[in-house]
Parts: structure tokens; C-alpha cells; sequence
């Protein structure tokens, strides 16, 4: 099962000792991991994603569950990963993207509080104990949540009463005095518009759900090929 694992530490050491034992789950075949990074929480309220070698195997957190999670708890949504950078907290994000849902966000802002760092990732888990274990040895708090199926389309109940309300304007456009089709006219635009970009955003969402599925299943073959490897 796809999960989103945070797990708290108490100090960026014991984060990167999480971050290790992840890896060390994955090489084991115990979970694969997907993606990672270690964000630690600032005194004022900021977060900081750090750098060192905190890519995960797909590379890039833009478009990702992951960066959509680090958005939420305090940073710019689907960054990439670069140098270590700062972080402004309170940032608009998409939580149809982030596929998990907001009380997950909450039970874990409880908790990563100034001077907490996080260990966060996104991984397939068959059973529990194994991360468990593992990061309650070193100190961690662990949170998890099932990550939702990725919506191919725009929300069809939204899209579909914003057309019925253009088509009622369109309706009364054709029959209104020259002095009033301006204004239904400049109405006709707007929604028009936002009917355009809800239905843009949805294809952007499918268009970056396809390609992960498509680095996941070259990560799962690189592991079976290893492993073949391995054996013989």
C-alpha cells in the first residue's frame, strides 16, 4: 500500500539517522521508498528544507505527494530540491494533489513544533512493525496515512454547475437589451475563464500522476533487477 510516512524527530541528527534506517528498510525489501526529505521547523515559524544527499530516487519533489506535504507544513508547495533553502509557512496547497487529507496535516502540526525536524517520505509498506520499530528506536514519532487514488478529472459536480450557470447566462445574453449584454457578457468571460483553467488543472494533475506512476514502475523494476542480479 502507497503511504505517507512523517516522522518527528527531536533534532536533525536523529532525522538523518531515520532517513538512513528508511534506506536500509528499502534495501532490505522491508518497504519501498519513493521519495524523502528531511524538513526541520524554525523558531519563527518557517521550515527549512535541507540538502545533503535528501533526494529521494524520484528526483524531484515538483508535482509530488511529497511536495505538496512539505507545502502544507510550512513551505512553497512542489518545490525541487536544491540548495537548502528557507521556507515561508502558511502557503496555499492543493490537497487533492497532496492525496491525503487535512486532519493528517493537523495531527502532524501538533506536533512538529520550533526545533522539531521531519522526517518525511513517501513509500509502499506491506505491514507497519517494520518502520515502527525501527524509528521508535531512534526517537521518532511516526505518522502515516493511505494515499488516496490520484483524480484524473476536475471535481464533474463543480464543472457541471458552472456550465449549467454559463449556458443560463448565455441564455439571457441572447435576449437582453443592448445596455445589460455588456454585463452579462463581462460575466460569460469570467466564468468561462474559470471553467478553463479548473478543467487546465486537472490535466496538469493527471499529466504528473502518469508520469510518478511511470518513475515508480522504473524504480520497482531497477530493484527487481538487482535483486535477479543478486541471486545469481
Amino acid at each position: 500500500m502507497d503511504r505517507m510516512l512523517v516522522v518527528i524527530f527531536p533534532n536533525e541528527t536523529k532525522a538523518y539517522e531515520g532517513k538512513k534506517a528508511l534506506q536500509q528498510l528499502d534495501g532490505e525489501g522491508s518497504i519501498t521508498l519513493y521519495a524523502y526529505a528531511v524538513l526541520a521547523k524554525n523558531a519563527d515559524g518557517t521550515a527549512t528544507v535541507k540538502q545533503g544527499d535528501d533526494v529521494g530516487p524520484l528526483g524531484t519533489l515538483l508535482g509530488t505527494s511529497l511536495g505538496t506535504l512539505i507545502g502544507a507544513l510550512g513551505g512553497p508547495a512542489g518545490m525541487a530540491i536544491g540548495a537548502a533553502a528557507g521556507l515561508g509557512a502558511g502557503s496555499a496547497v492543493d490537497l487533492d494533489n497532496a492525496r491525503i487529507g487535512s486532519d493528517f496535516i493537523d495531527d502532524v502540526q501538533k506536533f512538529l513544533l520550533p526545533s522539531n525536524v521531519a522526517l518525511i517520505a513517501e513509500v509502499e509498506e506491506d505491514w507497519t512493525t517494520p518502520v515502527d520499530t525501527r524509528m521508535e528506536a531512534i526517537g521518532g514519532n511516526v505518522f502515516r496515512r493511505a494515499l488516496s487514488e490520484v483524480k484524473d478529472t476536475a471535481d464533474d459536480e463543480d464543472i457541471a454547475a458552472m456550465k449549467a450557470d454559463l449556458a443560463q447566462l448565455k441564455a439571457e445574453h441572447a435576449k437582453a437589451q443592448a445596455d445589460r449584454k455588456a454585463k452579462l457578457q463581462d460575466k460569460i468571460n469570467q466564468l468561462d475563464a474559470k471553467i478553463q483553467a479548473q478543467l487546465q488543472k486537472a490535466k496538469e494533475r493527471h499529466e504528473a500522476a502518469q508520469r510518478k506512476a511511470q518513475e515508480k514502475v522504473k524504480i520497482l523494476k531497477a530493484k527487481a533487477e538487482a535483486v535477479k542480479a543478486k541471486a545469481s
